[in-house]
């Protein structure tokens, strides 16, 4: 991987201070994001741009939306379980491999338990195969932290806790996170693996369960009743999709597993009374049976990724303030 060391200077933007480790600048490289039109997606590809990067995306926009890829992007509109996918890593060629691109709804996953395996196990190992034979130095893994660890484990939980997952979901990324590893010795493919807790943030599907906030806030601009699943205490640890994406650029530099979170648990209820505060609406809403398979308290200690040169720029309420600020200018488009 190419690279030149230069002093720490103030000329360098303070994106690429915090970006890279401040010794090293990396020479731009080819990048390919799967899932690069969805949410959490689009805002790495931007990031990525932004350092100065070519990027190619693959989506076939199930979930993503054209509107928010950029438009610097080379796009293809492909599934991740296509045959076909060689042909992008045939002709792009990448250094990169940043792996969004999945089925992220965890009660669809327990409905239909086939098709998230084929999706997120089978689609997968098509990637991970097109990186073996196109020579990509590494893979960036979007795993999950938030449906993955034993519920018993301490909160918050660090990476040294047991992966115990209790939804297909959580079972499937856990799969593909140990055939990542597998790669790694039968090819020397290298790796980072990133564990999300509760992302949010401008851009997130207001159609899917794991959107929570947009749920929310879509539902109070729109006189809507919000549902809180169970009795509301349930905890989470939500963390801004800036945060996330700065986080995928610290992982060109640092291999191995990480959590990507805030370490601090928030209830369901009390985020409701949080956006509901920042709306200056009063929010309507009904409580509705809990879920199986869902965790009653989640928060990512991300100690480790610290260390690695990360830090939490946006805390709850400016998240949520930009985040609101999107969807009110998106509704009054």
């Amino acid at each position: 991987m190419g690279a030149i060391f230069i002093n720490s200077s103030p000329k360098l933007s303070c994106n690429l201070r915090y970006i890279y480790n401040p010794q090293i600048i990396f020479l731009k490289m080819k990048m390919l994001v799967t899932g690069g039109a969805g949410f959490i997606g689009s805002w790495v590809v931007d990031y990525l741009i932004k350092a100065g990067h070519k990027v190619a995306v693959v989506d076939n926009l199930s979930t993503g939306s054209i509107n928010n890829l950029n438009k610097k992007a080379n796009f293809y509109k492909i599934d991740i379980t296509d045959k076909k996918l060689k042909s992008v890593f045939e002709k792009e060629r990448p250094d990169y491999v940043f792996h969004l691109a999945a089925q992220i709804n965890v009660r669809k996953s327990i409905q239909e338990p086939i098709e998230d395996a084929n999706i997120n196990i089978l689609g997968s190992l098509n990637i991970l195969n097109n990186c073996v034979k196109y020579g990509v130095k590494k893979i960036i893994f979007s795993s999950t932290g938030g449906a993955i660890y034993d519920e018993d484990a301490p909160i918050p939980v660090s990476e040294n806790q047991n992966a115990y997952p209790k939804s297909p979901y959580g079972i499937a990324k856990l799969t593909v996170e140990n055939y990542i590893k597998f790669f790694k010795l039968a090819n020397n493919l290298d790796y980072t693996i990133l564990r999300y807790s509760n992302v949010y943030g401008p851009r997130q599907n207001n159609k899917s369960e794991a959107g929570v906030v947009s749920i929310f806030i879509n539902n109070i601009i729109s006189n809507k009743e919000c549902v809180i699943n169970g009795t509301g205490n349930q905890t989470r640890d939500y963390i801004y999709v800036k945060d996330v994406a700065e986080a995928n650029l610290i992982a060109l530099h640092s291999g191995g597993t990480f959590n990507v979170g805030t370490g601090k648990e928030i209830s369901v209820n009390e985020l409701l009374a949080r956006i509901s505060s920042l709306m200056k609406k009063k929010a309507s809403y009904k409580h509705a049976e809990a879920i199986t398979g869902e965790l009653l308290r989640s928060a990512l200690d991300s100690s480790k990724l610290k260390s690695a040169g990360w830090s939490q720029k946006y805390f709850l309420d400016d998240g949520l303030k930009e985040t609101i600020d999107f969807f009110v200018h998106k509704e009054n488009q």
